[in-house]
């Protein structure tokens, strides 16, 4: 059972936390959502703005405060989550050990409460390897999991533009497609479990990497005394261009409205992404495959999160390099 509270005023209905108790035998909703932190309350909204019924949980009462008051219903635990009887239920978590305990530790996971024929939709960044245990383990309880991690950051969760790496059957791939594509308009199938991760964690250290190219090349062209937006102008229009620069520009006052002109405050941060190159670093390593400037992006990142940036945007690294020989 999950709760919901109404409270009349003004002649107007107030959704709140708390107040009775409704039924899952004569009640189910849409969705179920586990973790609302910067792009997974945006892609909860989404499902709320298209009509979906979301039942929601996470660490944070204030995230899941705020999603109820645009109409969703919280719940107490991951367990809960499940038990709804939810079809659907999207994960959105920071990390291997946060998505394993979710799924399978304990009376409160989302395998305590999970029923038969539930689809369960992983939207994290994890090691493939765990992504491939809990959809083994999802299928011995008769449900179906997919990986499904997104690239767009904060911008694309917002306006409903993710791209979708998703792993699994594609009989699950199928199921899941229709909700995807009410958060995302680039919904890619990659292959058997896991593989959405794979593709996910590839795309990573290319962003990561591509950042600290154009944090390094923007920061010198504006010692050398380049106007910044002149200076992004041309390397939009030119073989530079990339992602990094003509959509999430490091410069503040650049692009507005991106994390760097915001004093890097929102975004993905900097301890996020240090934890995806971890994953490519450790993969590789894993089949011994060569990552050198992966394993260089990750000491990068490690060293702005040890100066007190972590929580940062990532594009922070402009910051750390404009600033560095100031400080010396």
């Amino acid at each position: 059972m999950f709760r919901a509270c109404i409270s009349l005023r003004r002649g107007q209905t107030t959704v709140h936390r708390r107040t009775f108790v409704v039924s899952h035998a004569t009640y189910s909703p849409d969705v179920g959502f586990i973790g609302l932190g910067q792009m997974g309350f945006r892609m909860a909204q989404n499902l709320v703005k298209n009509g979906k019924s979301v039942i929601a949980y996470d660490i944070a009462p204030e995230s899941v405060n705020n999603l109820v008051k645009e109409g969703a219903i919280a719940a107490a635990n991951p367990q809960e989550v499940a038990a709804s009887k939810a079809p659907v239920i999207i994960t959105m978590l920071p990390s291997s050990p946060h998505v394993r305990s979710c799924y399978l530790e304990g009376e409160k996971s989302l395998s305590a409460g999970l029923q038969p024929g539930q689809l369960f939709i992983d939207a994290s960044t994890i090691d493939p390897a765990v992504a491939r245990e809990i959809q083994a383990k999802l299928a011995e309880l008769g449900a179906t999991g997919i990986d499904a991690p997104v690239s767009g950051g904060i911008v694309g969760a917002q306006n409903a533009t993710l791209t979708f790496m998703v792993g699994g059957t594609t009989e699950g791939f199928e199921s899941a497609k229709p909700v995807l594509e009410l958060m995302g308009k680039n919904i890619v199938y990659c292959g058997a479990a896991g593989n959405g991760q794979v593709v996910k964690i590839a795309n990573n250290l290319v962003l990561g990497i591509s950042m600290i190219g154009v944090s390094e090349a923007m920061n010198l062209g504006v010692k050398l005394g380049m106007d910044p937006k002149v200076l992004a102008g041309v390397l939009n229009t030119s073989t530079a261009r990339c992602w990094s620069s003509d959509t999430y520009n490091p410069v503040p006052g650049v692009i507005p409205g991106v994390p760097s002109s915001n004093d890097y405050n929102g975004g993905f941060g900097v301890d996020l992404m240090a934890k995806d190159l971890s994953l490519a670093v450790g993969a590789a390593h894993a089949i011994k495959e060569p990552l050198p400037l992966g394993g260089s992006a990750l000491q990068l990142y490690n060293m702005l999160s040890s100066k007190g940036l972590g929580g940062k945007d990532f594009s922070s690294v402009y910051k750390f390099l404009s600033e560095a020989a100031k400080k010396e």
